[in-house]
């Protein structure tokens, strides 16, 4: 009877041609189109004018560009510590015995990341907002009124100001995905460093991090993915001011093709993203791995 419903090699083909397919299309065919546009001079109409690698000679002098490279690295960098670090220590206090009602704050520690880009943005805008924000009315509640400003328009410290909700949104996220990969080691692990006299952070540091080395880097390759194409509350908030002190590469391939009609260089900054964003991922591996060899051979 179960060889009678056996699948054939053939079903099982057509079934996995439909999920590639469709990757394909939604992935690969953009990606394909918009390197093609990157060489044509295109404002969106019917005629595109192929003019070689001058897009990308105009990018390579492009100061705005490079700074918005900028922005996009603190992102990275700022997340990475923020998001995943936090998530970690987080998850670690979450497992510690002296916690109840674990499953109640795995789940509202989660709830953040639920929340659309969008809707983050506007909720931190109204907080930081001058005249009715929270921020600024606790600063007046404990007489520090003369620190009041107008935060957004700081450019010294606007990317700091939109990076705090990104850590917020999703310290739930890692924390899910932490919490996953600690569950799988054994508890005699714990116990037995207990007993040899080991505290929570050597425990933290020596037992359950190189355990989980691979989980990590898997979510430090996420929040770099992540934030290299960070675009929804920053514009929300921003919109890359005051002049461009907040702006990052999306948004700036998004001003350059739709508001300014530049279809052909945007696309050259969309692959340029790609890019980018290839590179640093596969350097911050390369750079964690050569950091544990070396860790291990020591």
């Amino acid at each position: 009877m179960l060889n009678a419903i056996k699948p054939t090699k053939k079903t099982v083909f057509l079934y996995l041609m439909i999920p590639v397919a469709m990757f394909v299309f939604t992935v690969f065919v953009p990606l394909v189109t918009a390197l093609v546009y990157s060489f044509f001079e295109w404002k969106g109409g019917p005629v595109k004018t192929f003019n070689g690698l001058d897009n990308y000679i105009q990018l390579f002098h492009d100061g705005t560009f490079w700074e918005a490279f900028g922005h996009n690295i603190y992102l990275v960098i700022a997340c990475i510590i923020g998001q995943i670090g936090i998530a970690f220590i987080l998850v670690l206090m979450i497992n510690s015995k002296l916690v109840k009602f674990k499953t109640i704050h795995r789940t509202f520690g989660f709830f953040p990341s639920t929340i659309a880009a969008v809707c983050i943005g506007l909720i931190w805008n109204m907080i930081y907002h001058n005249k009715y924000g929270i921020l600024n009315w606790f600063l007046t509640a404990i007489g520090r009124k003369d620190l009041c400003q107008v935060w957004l328009n700081n450019p010294k410290i606007v990317m700091l100001l939109v990076t705090i909700p990104l850590i917020w949104q999703y310290i739930g996220y890692y924390m899910v995905i932490i919490l996953s990969a600690i569950s799988g080691i054994s508890t005699d692990i714990f116990e037995s460093a207990s007993i040899d006299g080991a505290n929570g952070v050597q425990q933290a540091l020596y037992i359950t991090l190189p355990l989980i080395k691979n989980t990590m880097l898997v979510c430090i390759t996420l929040c770099i993915a992540g934030n290299m194409k960070a675009f929804d509350n920053i514009y929300v908030m921003t919109k890359g001011g005051p002049g461009t002190s907040s702006m990052v590469m999306a948004m700036y391939g998004y001003q350059v093709s739709f508001q300014q009609s530049n279809m052909g260089y945007g696309s050259c900054i969309s692959v340029a993203i790609f890019v980018l964003s290839l590179l640093v991922i596969g350097g911050s591996q390369a750079l964690i791995n050569f950091l544990t060899r070396e860790k291990e051979a020591k």
